[in-house]
């Protein structure tokens, strides 16, 4: 469902992606881990076609990041690290605001349900403004779910969640991937990463440092990697 190919990102002369090869297939969780700066956002900005690559392709859904840009934003849903809510508009108010805009108005019933599903049935008609940073993040899941996407791209997705929160998205997780969906979800714990990926990436310094999948997957080996990340040049293969 995914497919980069020596994706390159640089800002002047700073190179803040060096050379990445991923594959995700539908049906699967890629978790991306790595310190502050080691590329991790600019990553997901590529998927989502917000920046456009230096050097190297890439595709989701079979579609071109660059010259397929409108039908690769088809099939994603993007929740970034600043949720990019409207203050003023109650939480249904901006998930009806973003489904107008996007060209398909949905019933409030459905943005109802949506909500419900993140556990915010009780604020629906609750300001953005008074929420807490927790259930902005709710929101803003709940504003990526109503898209029904094939690929979900998650930065920080937990950051801010209570324990009811992070349950719920671990559920819709689990959901997605059984339907087929591809998800990249960059996240600073380790735990996490081990809850709900198939395999995890660790960035640093904008390459790819190492990676686990299935078996070799364990919270033991995935802390040997993370620490010596920051050690290595390791780069894959891209073939």
């Amino acid at each position: 469902m995914i497919q980069i190919d020596g994706l390159t990102k640089l800002y002047g002369t700073q190179a803040a992606l060096r050379g990445v090869c991923l594959a995700v297939p539908a049906g699967s969780i890629l978790a991306v881990l790595g310190p502050n700066g080691s590329g991790k956002t600019t990553l997901v900005r590529l998927l989502a076609t917000l920046t456009r690559p230096s050097a190297g392709r890439g595709t989701v859904g079979g579609h071109d990041l660059v010259r397929e840009r409108d039908e690769v934003r088809r099939l994603i849903a993007l929740v970034a690290h600043e949720t990019q809510l409207y203050d003023d508009l109650s939480a249904a108010e901006n998930l009806a605001f973003t489904s107008v805009l996007g060209g398909s108005p949905v019933p409030g019933p459905r943005l109802r349900d949506v909500l419900a599903r993140v556990g915010l049935e009780a604020h629906a008609d609750t300001r953005v403004r008074a929420l807490s940073s927790g259930m902005r993040r709710r929101v803003a899941l709940a504003r990526a779910m109503l898209r029904a996407p094939r690929v979900l791209l998650l930065d920080e997705p937990f950051s801010g969640l209570d324990g009811d929160g992070v349950k719920r998205l671990d559920d819709y997780l689990h959901g997605f991937r059984a339907k087929g969906g591809a998800a990249v979800v960059v996240t600073h714990s380790l735990g996490r990463a081990l809850a709900v990926a198939d395999e995890v990436v660790v960035l640093s310094g904008g390459r790819l440092a190492g990676r686990l999948a299935g078996a070799d997957l364990t919270e033991a080996a995935l802390e040997r990697l993370y620490l010596a990340a920051s050690e290595t040049e390791w780069r894959p293969s891209c073939a």
